[in-house]
């Protein structure tokens, strides 16, 4: 049995409403498959704890009916209704042992499209999914200003995803021993042969190496394909650390880095390494964003360079672009919390061609993003991805999806960098905000 808020408020509801407190249901399953029981019934055995809310997709053999059992438990357990919450209309299949664990519907988040974004020669349709009023169109002020002026050029610097595990052993001279065995040439090629064994696609590039005391940090850097990598490098990366301890049986494995913004990846990139650039006309920039050359230098010297310095900004030496990544990032199924280093940026802008056009550059280290894997497979980030021409892996020339994806990511960047900049320059911002992005409802409603 479905849950159907169109019928009159269920106990939960009422209970809610009233803020009382619900008793857990009592409930005697029958003697036979799980299944066999009612939906309502196997909700109850949840809330009570005979049954494992985890353990619904197989023990029903059907990811939909888990999903709308749970839900039927949790608004029991909780007292609160769900309704707005959508579960119909969503392939839970698609999402079992790979996105998410113990789903009971899906949020929705409008997608928008800004372009065309000319970029080294093609034009983008650029998906970009966010609850941001003002984001999408800005980006779209931008990509207009671009295209306008003869378009953008994105030049990939150099790629590789890193994981970093940290060792410890009883001296520090034990560790030091272990980082002259990684560096010493005659032992990389069969470290990059035990870590290349672990998949089709990964190749170790590098492992960089930092003693502090007893601890032994390691870098691996490798090239992952047209996936992002992390997983294909984690595999890769515990083959070597297995090979290492027999070398070392002395080694104590701790930990293995993830997500977090570091000087390191700064510096020495992660994922894809981007730059993206463009001359924007003395025209356009009057025309289009409503601002002078002069101004947009002496704003981005003040506010994204000087004042980044003074906040004491680590790869944030931009206006916004988290924006604009997070919003990709979403539309096409890579993971979120990774805007964390790929937001990293510096955006430069100077007067050329006699001060007065723009040439303006947005330099990117760590964008990681795939094309295969994770989100990605999911319809409706599938369909964002294709949009841009890079949905799946390329079968051609494996990791080129990837690349592609990475520098329209650096593009929208810089396209959002220069309408929000201009919007600045102009005092149009706060204008725009209360146009599109402040919400009368709830006010009238108060």
């Amino acid at each position: 049995m479905e849950a159907d808020f169109n019928t009159p408020p269920t106990t939960c509801e009422m209970a809610a409403k009233e803020e009382i407190v619900v008793k857990k249901p009592e409930v005697q399953l029958k003697g036979i498959g799980l299944g066999d029981n009612e939906d309502g019934d196997i909700a109850a055995a949840v809330c009570n704890g005979t049954v494992a809310s985890y353990s619904l997709e197989s023990s029903l053999g059907d990811c939909k009916r888990a999903a709308s059992v749970r839900r039927t438990a949790l608004e029991l357990m909780t007292g609160r209704s769900l309704n707005g919450l959508p579960l119909e209309g969503f392939n839970y299949e698609s999402i079992l042992g790979q996105c998410c664990e113990m789903p009971v519907g899906y949020v929705q988040v409008p997608v928008g499209v800004a372009g065309p974004l000319l970029l080294n020669g093609s034009e983008y349709m650029v998906p970009m999914a966010t609850t941001e009023g003002c984001l999408v169109a800005s980006t779209n002020r931008g990509c207009k200003a671009i295209l306008m002026s003869g378009g953008a050029t994105s030049i990939l610097i150099r790629e590789g995803m890193t994981r970093a595990p940290v060792v410890r052993f009883q001296s520090a001279k034990r560790a030091a021993d272990l980082k002259f065995y990684i560096e010493d040439p005659t032992n990389s090629d069969s470290l990059s042969d035990i870590f290349n064994r672990t998949s089709r696609f990964a190749r170790l590039q590098d492992i960089k190496c930092a003693v502090a005391g007893k601890n032994l940090y390691m870098r691996f850097s490798c090239f992952t394909g047209d996936a992002m990598g992390m997983n294909m490098v984690s595999k890769g990366v515990q083959n070597v650390l297995d090979h290492l301890q027999i070398m070392f049986p002395d080694m104590d494995v701790i930990s293995v880095s993830d997500k977090k913004p570091t000087a390191v990846n700064w510096i020495e990139g992660r994922g894809k390494s981007v730059v993206c650039e463009a001359i924007i006309t003395e025209a356009v920039v009057n025309k289009v964003l409503k601002t002078t050359v002069p101004a947009l230098l002496e704003l981005n010297m003040l506010k994204n360079l000087t004042g980044s310095a003074m906040a004491g900004a680590m790869g944030g030496f931009n206006a916004h672009a988290a924006n604009i990544v997070s919003a990709i990032f979403i539309a096409t199924g890579q993971d979120p919390a990774q805007n964390v280093e790929s937001s990293h940026c510096i955006t430069m802008m100077e007067g050329v061609n006699g001060g007065k056009d723009l040439h303006i550059s947005v330099s990117m280290p760590c964008i990681e993003v795939g094309t295969v894997g994770g989100g990605t497979q999911l319809a409706s980030q599938a369909a964002c991805l294709n949009m841009l021409g890079v949905k799946g892996a390329n079968g051609t020339s494996p990791g080129s999806n990837a690349q592609k994806l990475a520098t329209v990511v650096a593009a929208a960047v810089m396209a959002g960098e220069l309408s929000l900049m201009s919007a600045l320059a102009a005092g149009q911002l706060v204008k725009s905000h209360m146009k599109y992005n402040r919400s009368t409802k709830d006010v009238k409603a108060a």
